[in-house]
């Protein structure tokens, strides 16, 4: 499939006029429109529970997510969207869309893998599932079932009150490291986009616009010679020592770069018999800073130490990027639609069992980080321009189409992420009425978004001026096919 099978252009062309010029101010729903979304929300919340906890038990990681996939593809499906699966050369990617005429066309961006090794039962201990490996550690079959179910109830909003316009459902894979959302941007699926919104799990309700870091993730590969480690030593060349090696160097590295930047490593390669010179070795690094100029520099410099690495060792060494992500372009005029929709919709409301369920996890949470249980039901202040030290391709998004987020109180508040505790709050039904909460929101201003133009076009003047008129998108994986193996190559 091409870009231009989903070129469908809306009738109200969106003028570049100066930011700050246009006096659209943005009116929420008709209060009845507003109660009919609600109610097909709540008519199709035990769908959305279904679909979470199949996907939570499927736990697949990126680029592998086939039966997460194929059920979102399958509930789409059953409620009128045309759906196109494996797009962009991602067999797990797909588009589907519900199209009534010719008017806006709002985008909702679904995710869905997994995190290895991080498999946990929804109990509010440590506990693992035999045989299984990964989990879903960062809350994405929430974000994959809450985001189908917002467009779906778009649909049926548009449905009874025939309105014109396309609400369109990016399913992106593998967003942990492999960033299945550049390859939508770099191969054009967004360029009649006016709008995109999403969402993801967390600690709390808020519809703050925030910044995120850059990012870039990279193989290195070493290359020795093997001998016997004790009788022949000498002939040996350690691919195990250069990588150790890289490590120093660049751990050392972190006292002369930005402080806002983030450096981690783990080594995915590397043999078990310690009698044998390692021949070969592999190292998979993430380089974050808030400004991609900079995070460029500073992977510039981290490659430099590898050379270094193989050449103090005598190995030879090779790279590959994994992916890159942009840091976040916030769109203010978006935010305050989501973040009145938010509001409109309220908070997390548990029962006492789930409350006891939550303040059971909170005695297991690190030493600082207990937050009080209120958080489910608090909205935070709206802010613009904080910075939050994560990554996610989504920033990819936000430079080709204006793009809003918001996140919801899915894990019990004060819980890091990437833990068992995201994993276990992800599979149980406090995960579950925080992404009830996350899909009504974005339901609430998909339509909004698509029945005001004015807003559209403040929020496409924003986005120029943000971004800069003359900007030309582009990224790192500029010819690549996406990395499907990236976990176990």
């Amino acid at each position: 499939m091409t870009p231009s099978d989903f070129s469908r252009r809306t009738a109200l062309p969106l003028l570049l006029v100066a930011l700050g010029t246009a006096q659209a101010q943005a009116a929420p729903l008709p209060t009845a429109q507003q109660k009919q979304i609600l109610s097909f929300a709540d008519g199709y919340q035990p769908s959305l529970d279904t679909v979470a906890k199949a996907i939570w038990d499927y736990s697949e990681v990126g680029y592998h997510e086939t039966r997460s996939s194929k059920l979102l593809q399958d509930e789409l499906t059953k409620a009128g969207f045309e759906v196109k699966a494996g797009v962009a050369g991602m067999p797990t990617a797909f588009i589907a869309s519900y199209k009534r005429g010719r008017g806006p066309v709002i985008g909702i961006l679904a995710e869905f893998d997994a995190l290895p090794d991080m498999a946990q039962t929804i109990a509010p201990e440590k506990q693992g599932i035999a045989g299984k490996a990964a989990g879903h550690a960062c809350g994405h079959n929430l974000f994959g079932a809450a985001s189908v179910a917002a467009a779906i109830n778009t649909a049926q909003w548009m449905a009874k009150n025939n309105i014109a316009g396309e609400v369109r459902l990016y399913g992106t894979p593998a967003e942990e490291g492999g960033g299945g959302k550049v390859y939508f941007a770099r191969d054009g699926f967004f360029q009649d986009v006016d709008a995109v919104v999403n969402w993801h799990p967390g600690n709390s309700n808020s519809a703050a616009q925030s910044r995120w870091l850059a990012t870039i993730n990279v193989n290195f590969e070493f290359r020795g010679a093997s001998a016997h480690a004790a009788g022949a030593p000498q002939a040996g060349r350690s691919a195990l020592d250069a990588v150790e090696a890289m490590n120093a160097m660049v751990n050392m590295m972190r006292e002369h770069v930005p402080q806002e930047t983030r450096i981690h490593y783990a080594i995915t390669d590397t043999p078990k018999a310690p009698n044998i010179v390692p021949a070969y070795a592999k190292v998979f690094y993430v380089i974050r800073h808030p400004d991609e100029a900079e995070d460029k520099a500073i992977f510039d410099r981290v490659v430099k130490a590898a050379e270094g690495a193989a050449l103090g060792t005598g190995t030879t060494m090779s790279y590959s990027l994994v992916g890159s992500f942009k840091n976040m372009l916030i769109n203010d005029t978006l935010g305050q639609v989501m973040d009145r929709n938010l509001r409109t919709v309220g908070g997390v409301k548990l029962t006492a069992a789930e409350k006891q369920w939550a303040g059971e996890v909170q005695t297991r949470l690190p030493a600082g980080t207990k937050k009080p249980l209120t958080e489910f039901e608090t909205i935070r202040p709206y802010t613009t321009n904080e910075l939050v030290s994560a990554s996610s391709d989504v920033g990819d998004v936000s430079y080709v189409a204006p793009t809003v987020g918001l996140s919801t109180a899915t894990f019990v508040p004060g819980t890091p992420g990437h833990s068992w505790q995201v994993v276990a709050a992800s599979g149980h039904p406090v995960g579950m009425k925080g992404a009830g909460v996350a899909a009504r929101t974005m339901a609430l201003t998909a339509a909004e978004l698509m029945t005001s133009p004015d807003v559209l076009k403040k929020a496409k003047a924003e986005w120029t001026e943000r971004r800069g008129p003359d900007y030309k998108y582009e990224t790192l994986m500029k010819d690549g096919k996406p990395p499907l193996n990236y976990w176990s190559e």
